[in-house]
């Protein structure tokens, strides 16, 4: 498996963007040798981490320009094993979305469409300025 033309931890994991809008964003990703843990199977932290960047993503896009957010908790289940060559479709829909922060809900279902972890993120809505090179590198990104 390839990394993806993504920047940081989304790129090294292999994650694709489908959808991204301010009410969906959906993800996916390849489990490959990488993504498991020392016995074999997909490391639990892969989920939380994706979960936690699509969450964080579908925030950025609903704010907008307005500040930047950042993730204060994550809680994922994990419900399914998936194997090595499953690709995993992430998406993250709104719980709440208000002033100071935001709720996400997160699903990963595997090829068969059933349901391999489950999850929510909360989000900071920061009231800081959005670099203009960060706020176009954004904006490229979701228009990609």
């Amino acid at each position: 498996m390839s990394d993806s033309d993504l920047p940081g931890l989304d790129g090294l994991l292999g994650v694709r963007h489908l959808e991204l809008t301010a009410d969906t964003v959906v993800v996916e990703f390849t489990l490959g040798e990488r993504h498991l843990q020392p016995f074999g199977i997909p490391h639990g932290g892969v989920y939380c981490a994706v979960h936690e960047s699509t969450a964080s993503i579908a925030g950025q896009i609903w704010l907008g320009d307005k500040g930047v957010v950042v993730g204060t908790n994550n809680s994922t289940d994990f419900l399914r094993q998936a194997t090595v060559g499953d690709t995993i479709t992430v998406t993250a829909t709104p719980i709440h979305r208000g002033r100071t922060q935001q709720l996400w809900h997160l699903d990963s279902v595997g090829p068969d469409g059933k349901l391999v972890a489950q999850g929510q993120v909360r989000l900071a809505n920061l009231d800081v300025p959005v670099s203009p090179e960060l706020a176009a590198k954004f904006r490229s990104a979701v228009q990609e």
